[in-house]
């Protein structure tokens, strides 16, 4: 069998993703392959739904036309008012897309078993004639645009590919929230966050509490805040995948800056949470670990809840050793599966953290997973219908307010930093930090000498 391959690279696939406004892009028919025949090109995409064409020429030049309505030979033209040119790459070696749109939906794209991809009454015929060449008649009123501007008026073509598009309309118009994705964002982020203090004088940091089921990607997640403070990937806590949780002690981990400036957190991660009794965190420690009486290492031991007697329990903690802030981290891609079991487990924690007034945050992790529109770039993520659809989700399972309630993605694979997942990163410790501050103002003065 031919291992038929996509000639688009990464960063081409990204941008006529964006252009698309769609989830994903799979390889159907490559003319090279399977021939620059009409017969072929139907045989292979015909009932496919949307459908892409992309055309790589020989001046350099890739573009294409999209059809939001299935082929089918129906020998007809085809009423499609989603359907565009487009113009992925010029000459220049970097993309430089442009969208030509229809004058006329009722003629957009003609589906005839003699015709390869047609647009628009011959506007753009892919395969003409099947050969390897590419007809244009820019004259045609069905759509709008210049042929040297689409294709360079390169008529012989080195390659059509056709993709079944999937998930249209996977981007809302507008981002659900407003974040500044670029390098001076992400400083700002850095500042405002070191610039944190706790309003008692005796609490010298902020101590924020992990809690989520095995695998969601608490011990990651501290790992990426601290590599985006470091300037390099690091991995300072154990993290991993597994069936049970790689994290058995309780620690306490503190952010170390690359400058030297002082980061005003203290990350407490603790045993994942598992769904059969006796395995992962005993939900009886937690009320311990929020009021500070759990020591940095303890070992936690699933089948019994810490007594005053072990050894390092804390009989009198102070305000600076109680938790400020919870972050639920969930695997954001899991949401809709989470068991019974484990919605009551994080039932309970909310009402742990309800009794001692103490701030919750989700953080859903995995973006990637729930959107792969975000596989390259989260920095629309609050443009994915689907993480949206993920963060209401989790509001409706355990009435956390929206508004704490973010995504991120951690570092898991990737070796060097990215200005994108620095930023979702960042933007969710600022929230929690909001939160823990908050803490602070709602408790009564005398809590000060406490």
């Amino acid at each position: 069998m031919v291992d038929v391959k996509s000639r688009l690279t990464q960063e081409e696939k990204k941008v006529l993703l964006q252009l698309l406004e769609c989830d994903n892009l799979s390889l159907l028919f490559k003319a090279t392959v399977h021939g620059f025949t009409a017969s072929a090109f139907h045989n292979i995409c015909n009932q496919q739904g949307p459908t892409v064409a992309v055309a790589y020429n020989s001046s350099g030049y890739i573009f294409g036309g999209f059809s939001a309505e299935s082929y089918t030979s129906r020998g007809t033209y085809v009423y499609d008012d989603k359907s565009f040119l487009f113009r992925l790459k010029g000459s220049e070696k970097e993309p430089s897309p442009l969208k030509f749109p229809f004058k006329s939906a009722n003629q957009a794209v003609y589906d005839n078993s003699a015709s390869g991809p047609n647009f628009g009454a011959g506007a753009l015929v892919l395969m003409h004639q099947n050969t390897a060449t590419v007809f244009a008649n820019a004259n045609i009123a069905n759509y709008a645009f210049h042929a040297e501007d689409l294709f360079g008026n390169g008529g012989a073509l080195l390659e059509c590919e056709v993709y079944r598009v999937e998930g249209v309309g996977a981007l809302l118009q507008n981002p659900y929230r407003m974040i500044e994705w670029t390098a001076g964002g992400k400083e700002k982020l850095m500042n405002e966050i070191r610039n944190f203090k706790p309003s008692w004088n005796s609490v010298p940091k902020f101590r924020i509490l992990f809690l989520g089921p095995v695998g969601a990607g608490k011990s990651s997640f501290f790992n990426s805040v601290n590599s985006v403070y470091q300037g390099y990937v690091t991995s300072n806590a154990i993290a991993g995948s597994d069936s049970t949780s790689v994290t058995m002690q309780y620690r306490n981990y503190e952010v170390q800056s690359e400058d030297g400036k002082p980061v005003p957190i203290i990350f407490c991660d603790s045993m994942g949470l598992e769904e059969k009794e006796g395995t992962g965190l005993n939900i009886g420690d937690v009320p311990n670990i929020l009021k500070g009486h759990i020591p940095d290492r303890y070992q936690f031991n699933p089948c019994a809840v810490i007594q005053p007697n072990a050894p390092g329990y804390v009989r009198n903690p102070s305000l600076k050793d109680q938790i400020h802030c919870v972050v639920l981290i969930i695997d954001g891609s899991t949401v809709e599966i989470l068991s019974d079991k484990m919605e009551q487990k994080l039932r309970q924690i909310r009402k742990e953290t309800k009794i001692l007034d103490i701030p919750v945050l989700a953080v859903l992790t995995k973006v990637d997973a729930i959107c792969s529109f975000l596989e390259e770039d989260v920095s629309d993520v609050y443009r994915s219908k689907a993480v949206v659809k993920q963060m209401q989700l989790f509001q409706e399972k355990l009435g956390i307010p929206l508004n704490q309630i973010v995504p991120v993605k951690n570092y898991s694979h990737e070796l060097d930093l990215k200005n994108d997942i620095d930023i979702l990163i960042l933007t969710a410790v600022r929230h929690m930090l909001r939160l823990a501050k908050g803490y602070f103002s709602n408790l009564p003065t005398v809590k000060e000498n406490s």
